[in-house]
Formats: C-alpha cells, sequence, structure tokens
C-alpha cells in the first residue's frame, strides 16, 4: 500500500479570522461526548470517514431549539473575513467553524452520515433531527473547553463563485473535530488506563501533548474530490502548531476505506491499543511527527 508522507509541501494559507463589524453574530461556543477513550463502538462509527458514491444533499430542515439559527443566511464572503488559519484546495477552503449555523450543519452531516445506510428506516428523519440539536449542543460546550481540553470543529467550505450566493446549509460540504489532550499519568497511548481513578493526574507536559481527530464526514453530494484527506491534513497541520507530537483517531475494523485513508497519510495502528479494544471491533491509529 503508498504510503504517502504527511511532510510533503501543503498549500496552507494563513491569517486571522474576524468577523468585521458591520455583521453580526452569536458567541459560538463547543461540547464532547463522553470521554474518547470510554465511547461506544456506535459512536466511534459515527465518527469515521465514510466513503459512498455521491448522491445530492439535501437536509429537511426543521424547527431546531435554538430560536436564533438563520437557516437562510447566506454564507459569509471571503471579503467579510480577514483570513486566519485555513486550507484552500481545489473548490474549496477548510477552516474554522464561526457562525452557529456553520456549526448546526456540521452537526447535520454527522447525523446524516451516522443514519446513512438506514434511510428507509420508518423513524429516522425524527432520529437525525434529535441527534442533529444534541451534537449542536454538544459542539458548543466542546468548543468553550468545557473539559478541560481545547476541540475545535473544523469545516469545508465551497469557494465563492462570482454571481452565486449560497445558504450556510448549503456551503457547508465536510466537518470534523480537533481537540488536544494530555496523557494521563503513566499512559503511553490514549485510554491505556481503562480503570483509571476518577481523580487520576493529567501529566501536562509538552510530551504528553496530543491531537485527538474524531466525526470526520463528507457530504454525499461532494465525495471523491479530496475533501476528507485535505481536512485531515489541515487538522495535523493545526495539531503540531498547538505543540501536539502525535495525533491519533479511531476507525472501525471493518471501514477498509477509511483505514487505507489513514494509512496513505502516515497513520500506524497502535497495536496494543487495539487489542484492548478488540471487543468494540475498533483500531487506534496514531500519526507521529
Amino acid at each position: 500500500m503508498l504510503t504517502i508522507s504527511i511532510h510533503k509541501p501543503m498549500l496552507l494559507r494563513y491569517s486571522h479570522v474576524r468577523i468585521r463589524s458591520h455583521q453580526k453574530f452569536h458567541k459560538i461556543d463547543p461540547v464532547p461526548f463522553v470521554k474518547m477513550e470510554a465511547k461506544s463502538s456506535q459512536t466511534r462509527k459515527m465518527e469515521e470517514l465514510s466513503v459512498k458514491h455521491p448522491t445530492p444533499f439535501i437536509p429537511k430542515l426543521e424547527p431546531s431549539g435554538e430560536p436564533d439559527l438563520q437557516f437562510d443566511r447566506l454564507q459569509t464572503s471571503d471579503q467579510d473575513l480577514v483570513q486566519e488559519k485555513k486550507f484552500e484546495f481545489g473548490r474549496f477552503i477548510a477552516r474554522e467553524a464561526i457562525l452557529d449555523e456553520e456549526l448546526w450543519t456540521a452537526a447535520w452531516l454527522r447525523a446524516e452520515s451516522h443514519w446513512e445506510d438506514r434511510a428507509n428506516d420508518r423513524y429516522a428523519d425524527s432520529y437525525k433531527r434529535k441527534f442533529t440539536d444534541q451534537e449542536f449542543n454538544a459542539i458548543k460546550r466542546r468548543r468553550k473547553g468545557e473539559y478541560g481540553q481545547k476541540c475545535s470543529c473544523i469545516i469545508t467550505v465551497r469557494k465563492e463563485s462570482k454571481n452565486v450566493k449560497r445558504t450556510v446549509v448549503k456551503s457547508v460540504v465536510g466537518t470534523l473535530d480537533l481537540s488536544i489532550r494530555y496523557l494521563l499519568d503513566g499512559e503511553t497511548f490514549p485510554g491505556e488506563r481503562e480503570k483509571a481513578p476518577p481523580f487520576c493526574s493529567i501529566n501536562r507536559t509538552q510530551s504528553n501533548r496530543y491531537g485527538y481527530i474524531s466525526n470526520l464526514c463528507v457530504s454525499k453530494a461532494a465525495r471523491c474530490q479530496g475533501i476528507a484527506s485535505s481536512m485531515m491534513h489541515f487538522a495535523i497541520r493545526l495539531a503540531l502548531l498547538e505543540g501536539a507530537e502525535q495525533v491519533y483517531v479511531h476507525v472501525h475494523r471493518k471501514n477498509e476505506p477509511a483505514q487505507e485513508l489513514y494509512q496513505k497519510m502516515g497513520f500506524e495502528m497502535v497495536e496494543k491499543a487495539s487489542s484492548q479494544l478488540e471487543e468494540e471491533q475498533t483500531y487506534l491509529l496514531r500519526f507521529k511527527t
């Protein structure tokens, strides 16, 4: 299998993302699932890449529990952003989400991916709407750092086209979460101390800082265009800039397309961790600088 080093030159462009004052935005905050180490197999499946043939992505917008969300809101133009860390590739841009509507759309994409194989389920739409609202609020809590971890919601949006205006919902085509964490005392990889005491100390040294990528998914209509790998490259780059020396990701054993993607990018299996995760049919992969 061909392995592509992450040290290849990348076209990363950085600047600072601020919204100009003539637009009014609501504060964005984040939220987590349970500890990464304790996530269930079902939750991890949702976090992984899903690779399927493209079909139109048309979210069924229903009233949300968040009254301030504007589903007809136009995507912020590049001219209204003083550019920050972002990664431009092809017709897309990967960057951190800034609007609540972008966070909600990221949550919707995750719900779509999670229930993708159960489209004919009688209650699928109801489950997806409920999941979306829960995940939207979870993302906001995570971004606030309520659990002592720095977390970013990365999205990929379509580039502006001349004379074409898109809503936020139709502009966001991919998403993932990147969190910066620390190993517990005595750990060599995340989750190694499965039965750690509740108040086990965290070793907040540079060598114990790591990045964790989760909830990677791409809209059906935008797949097979390099969006997943580009978002991963961007997330890894951000993790390295935060001082992380290693980046981890979980993948289900039956998700061969995702495994192939990660391995091409330089991720390697953590053998000891994978044996611990055997019951959940999950691998832990690691990228080292």
